[in-house]
Order: structure tokens, then sequence, then C-alpha cells
């Protein structure tokens, strides 16, 4: 966005080509910013005394009416935003969403002249040097229900999206949109699910047998790690990591659970035989040795709760892992631990000498944590597979 005479390059989400006059939207009543049922006709005729087409700018500080400024016969507008967004939405119009900083300063031009003037370019794509980074809108862990259960298990590609689109649903989801489209921009954990399903099913294209929880394993210790740099709730941001298909197919090593598995986590999370079967749907009841903490369900991540009143920890967690990589197969245990913490895995080796033979470790982790969250890592390798496990110990307020 180019402001005219200050020759000012603004950049913003959005946009498409006009040379046009502007408006802006904070100069109308309070009550008129409102976008009450009569502020179409206000606004034509506050437009009417300008040159044929104009922009609208708006300060983001009210609602807007969807469609109101393509009724009101405007060509385009500019919205500013309170804060950053770190994803794109179709307009009725060509608009573009500022940051603060930069609404500001276009709204200091439009008060120094009588005749502010803007031209809107045709939107280019950048490269965001942050990517991948987990969405603002994302949700984030801890899990609720069950912390010691890290949220999410993983992230997929969820912002911007280029999906298909059905032609009588308007791309902006405003009436007035007229447009017809097959495809769309669109962002969302709508997105990030077909992702991670479709990704699931190329997993289990090559590995029919495969439970879930297998599959699961696989996607989450084969995905990239990811850096708290940019994403600071950490593995409760973006889980075990990003992604990545190819990795899946062959990860080596899973954690497998069976259903009998899921019933004893849920009898050691106080569920009853009745409550039970109001999930499993089938007469499945609990059995007399449940597990006794969420930490014992044999899980591809570890997470440890620490108490509000001491940042002193301890926890141990039962492991048992199959092999699916090489018949003959030697894995050694890496672990990174955070300053202030010990972890430490028993046996550090396990051997393997046929597919679908199982392993059992226990992990431990000992010591004091000085902040919310703190991240580390255990990966089995044998020179031709990794497999990484986040682990994290954290003391956060649970809503």
């Amino acid at each position: 966005m180019e402001i005219l005479p200050l020759y000012k390059v603004i950049v913003g989400l959005q946009g498409c080509v006009y040379k046009i006059d502007s408006l802006y939207g904070g100069s109308l009543k309070l009550e008129d910013r409102d976008f009450p049922s009569y502020l179409s006709s206000l606004l034509k005729r506050l437009f009417l005394t300008l040159r044929s087409g104009f922009t609208l700018v708006w300060d983001g500080t009210s609602p807007i009416k969807e469609g109101s400024q393509h009724k009101a016969g405007a060509v385009g507008f500019l919205i500013q935003g309170q804060s950053s967004r770190d994803y794109a939405f179709s307009f009725v119009l060509s608009g573009s969403y500022l940051e603060l900083k930069d609404g500001v300063s276009v709204y200091g031009y439009i008060k120094s002249t009588g005749n502010p003037t803007a031209t809107i370019f045709k939107s280019n794509e950048i490269k965001d040097t942050l990517a991948p980074q987990v969405a603002s809108f994302s949700s984030r862990g801890p899990n609720i229900v069950t912390p010691e259960i890290l949220k999410p298990d993983l992230m997929a590609p969820g912002v911007n999206i280029l999906a298909s689109w059905s032609p009588i649903s308007p791309p902006s989801d405003t009436h007035a949109d007229k447009r017809e489209l097959q495809f769309n921009i669109i962002s969302g954990t709508s997105m990030s699910c077909p992702h991670v399903s479709g990704a699931a099913g190329y997993v289990k294209l090559f590995h029919p047998t495969w439970s879930p929880a297998a599959i699961r394993s696989a996607l989450m210790t084969t995905a990239k790690q990811m850096s708290p740099v940019n994403n600071r709730d950490a593995e409760f941001a973006y889980g075990a990591g990003q992604i990545d298909l190819y990795k899946a197919v062959k990860p080596g090593l899973v954690y497998d659970a069976d259903e009998s598995d899921y019933v004893r986590f849920l009898c050691g999370q106080g569920y009853s035989s009745k409550m039970l079967k109001l999930i499993t749907g089938d007469n499945s009841t609990c059995p007399e040795t449940p597990y006794g903490t969420a930490r014992d369900l044999n899980y591809p991540s570890f997470a440890l709760q620490a108490t509000h009143s001491t940042p002193i920890v301890s926890g141990s967690f039962y492991r048992t892992v199959t092999n699916v990589g090489s018949p003959n197969s030697t894995y050694k245990a890496t672990v990174t631990a955070p300053i202030g913490l010990k972890i430490q895995v028993t046996p550090s080796v396990l051997s393997f000498t046929s597919l679908g033979q199982k392993r059992s470790f226990v992990l431990s982790i000992d010591g004091a944590i000085d902040s919310a969250i703190v991240s580390g890592s255990l990966v089995w390798h044998d020179g031709e597979f990794q497999v990484r496990s986040p682990i994290i110990v954290f003391d956060v307020p649970i809503p």
C-alpha cells in the first residue's frame, strides 16, 4: 500500500490495484461507527461528496457489519488492528489489514491533507522467515483433563491454505459478495486436521495392520523438531513438532497401545465401569489394576507436572516400543535434559532380533525447574532411524 504524496510503503494483508480517495471511519460519530442498519445510506451521502471511488480507513476499535463497506459504494478499505495478524482472510472488497503502528501512520497522513490519496497494489507473496510457527489462534496446552498427556500431539499446515470451496458460498462469508469460486485461502484447524488425517491415511496405506496408536506414534516421533524461540508456549504449542510425512512411513520404533490400554488409563483417571461403557459402547469393565497415573499410558511423549508449592519434581514413565524398522537392530538412547533436571533411561540400549519384537524401558525425571515450562527430548537411534519423543516439565495453572 503506497500512501501519496509521502510515498511511504505500508504492507498489510490482501489488496488489489486501485487509485482512490480516502475517508477515515473514525470521523463518524460513535453511534455510526457501530454500523447500525442506517449506516449504509449515511456513508453513501458522505462518499457522494468525494470523487468516484474511495477507500474507507477503519481503526478496528468497533465492530464492522459485514458488507457495509460494499453497500456504501466503497471500492476498498483499510483496517487498523490493535495487534498483528499471522493469517489472511477474504474481504468482499479490496482490503488490507494493517498493524497498529502502520494504521497510525496512515491516519496521520489523512489528517495532514484535504485530499488523501492511496494506491492499492496487487498482493505479492513474501517469504515468512519465522515459519514454521504456530498460529496465534491455535489452541495451546496443557491438557485440562489429563495434564500429563501432552497436547497438542504435533502441528500441521493450517494457515493460508489453498483449499476447495463451494461455489454457492461467498468466499468472504458476506451476502454482498457475489463471487463464485472453486478454491479459497482458508486458515484454521479445519485445514490442519485434513492434513493430519491424510497423513495418517498415507501411513496406513503402507502399514494396513497398524493400530491408530502406532500411526500416531509414527507421526509424532518423526516430526520435525521445533524451537521455543518463536513459540513461547513450547511443546504446549507444537507438541512433538511439525509433521514430516516422508519420515512417518518408516519410524523405526512405535509406541503402540490397544483398547485395553485405554480402558486401564480411563479407569485410572477415575472412570467407573458405567462411565466407561458410555465411551467403549460395550460391556468393558475396569480391571483390578488400572494405570496409577496418566504417565503409565504408552504414549510417545513425556509430560510431568510440578506442584505449585515447590519447584522440585520427580516422576517415572514406563514405556514399551515395538520394532518396525530393521529385524536385527540395536537402539541407543540419547537424552537432552534442561538445566536443573536429571533425566535417566533404563536400560539405555534396546536390542531387537526380529520385526514386531517389543522392548520396555523406564524414563525417570528428578530435579527442579526455574520456569513455567522446560523442555527436553529422548531420541532412540540405531544408525538408520531416529525416534524422537518430547519431554516437558511444567508448572502451569490448569484452567
